[in-house]
């Protein structure tokens, strides 16, 4: 039952928004879960807004009567940022869906927050612009946004964070500021864009971005090959970033993996570690990397090249690739997934690898591993049975074991997939006394701790751990 004083926010919201205020089982059922492991947990109502004044009035309302409001879109968080686990409101901002301005000459554009990656590149297909970042998922910009998302595009053109030049966004009491300009750089001031890039929610939500646009290039071209063991995959891409080639694109597959998207994708790859590949460039350009390419993984053994240059051909490729979670499925249909990423310094890569693989193998679990490599980013989609809970318990301890090898090297808890209610534990690990100064921020823009709140951030003494889905 919605407490009292939700009761009187859910009311004055009513008023403002009308049928765009949702109560009904089915719609909080929706907006109770993402793509995440954890358990679901109903809001009270549901908002969509149109505009950002109505964001503005939202949020005024939810502040005065400090009823947590948690932002959603898409749902495919893999973390659980859009769980809205205190109740109270969830703010879907899907209905903020328009590409405001296109500007050719400067290559930016300035969309609302629930504009789709495929939607705004059909709409620039005839500029021969293209927005690069690619997380798999058709997310929304807003979301992407909100957690620094990245994909595998990002070895050349970079992750969210590079890609935004500014924002527009509400505050917890409604306050609207805008951070950054078009322009492509700037000194003044504090860079409240890069705070509110990868705040999950926790800070604001953004109603506006102007992101970051480049020309199509002349050639495209895909490829793949195999390899005997995926350490020589792994030494082939170091060698690759090591000696600068210009590549677009480079995804490592391990052969559990491949096994997976041969048979949910019906293609015919060989059951050992793959490379995938994309060269973007002038023809003569794009060629001149592949041929450099290929004469590095030769050395390491490479087999079964193969490429595509023509549209229809790479997409599908780049479909099956994004089709990882639904291969990773096939090979245990009944199980449920636990994903987890990491990211490393390249050149410790391979020893991370080689370790998480081990230990894979010892919990005697099945977890497919996929990485946008060129980056060292990789994931792990561990399949398991949550009403087994020695699998559970095996597959949190993988994960956990798998952020903190990566601290030990120098590296991060999340590349990608954010923090959410899934890494809260880790926090600590990787940013000791730093996490007092983000707890600090958090207090200053959000006294009454209403955004997205039990995300991100533990609490002193907090484990972040969570109930599992049990179905």
């Amino acid at each position: 039952m919605t407490d009292a004083p939700h009761a009187l926010a859910i009311a004055e919201l009513k008023a403002i928004l009308g049928a765009r205020l949702m109560t009904g089982p089915s719609v909080l059922d929706l907006h109770s879960t993402d793509a995440a492991h954890h358990a679901p947990h109903r809001p009270d109502a549901v908002a969509f807004p149109q505009s950002t004044q109505e964001v503005s009035q939202i949020l005024t309302i939810c502040h005065r009567h400090a009823m947590p409001v948690t932002p959603f879109a898409i749902g495919s968080s893999l973390e659980g940022a859009a769980i809205p686990i205190e109740g109270g409101l969830s703010l879907d901002m899907m209905q903020m869906n328009r590409v405001l301005t296109i500007n050719e000459a400067d290559l930016d554009a300035v969309v609302q927050p629930g504009v789709t990656r495929k939607q705004l590149n059909e709409e620039l297909r005839a500029t021969g612009l293209m927005f690069t970042v690619d997380p798999g998922a058709d997310a929304s910009l807003g979301g992407m946004a909100a957690t620094r998302a990245s994909g595998t595009n990002t070895v050349r053109y970079g992750t969210m964070r590079e890609n935004v030049l500014a924002l527009e966004a509400v505050m917890a009491d409604g306050t609207v500021i805008r951070t950054g300009t078009r322009a492509r750089k700037s000194s003044a001031g504090y860079d409240l864009t890069k705070l509110l890039i990868g705040s999950e929610g926790t800070l604001a939500v953004i109603t506006e971005l102007t992101v970051r646009l480049f020309g199509r290039p002349e050639a495209m071209s895909a490829a793949t090959c195999a390899f005997a063991n995926i350490d020589d995959a792994v030494q082939t891409v170091i060698a690759t970033i090591q000696s600068q080639l210009p590549v677009a694109r480079i995804e490592l597959l391990d052969a559990t993996s491949i096994d997976g998207l041969n048979q949910h994708s019906k293609t015919d790859f060989p059951l050992l570690p793959h490379l995938f590949l994309e060269f973007h460039g002038s023809t003569s350009g794009a060629e001149e990397t592949a041929r450099a390419f290929g004469e590095i993984a030769a050395e390491f053994g490479a087999t079964d090249f193969a490429s595509a240059t023509d549209e229809a051909a790479r997409n599908r490729l780049w479909s099956a690739r994004h089709d990882f979670y639904w291969a990773a499925r096939a090979l245990r249909p009944e199980a449920k997934a636990y994903l987890t990423d990491v990211c490393v310094p390249i050149s410790r890569l391979a020893a991370c690898i080689a370790e998480t693989r081990g230990e894979i193998e010892q919990s005697g679990l099945l977890a497919p591993l996929v990485g946008h490599v060129g980056d060292g980013n990789f994931h792990l989609q561990i399949m398991m049975d949550p009403n087994e809970p020695a699998q559970a318990n095996a597959a949190r301890t993988l994960a956990q074991r798998l952020a903190r090898r990566a601290l030990s090297m120098g590296g991060t808890i999340s590349g990608e997939h954010g923090i959410g209610l899934g890494k809260k534990a880790l926090m600590s690990d990787e940013h000791g006394a730093a996490l007092e100064v983000m707890r600090a921020i958090k207090q200053a823009l959000d006294p009454k701790g209403i955004l997205n709140p039990g995300k991100m951030l533990p609490a002193a003494g907090e484990n972040g751990s969570l109930p599992r889905k049990s179905g």
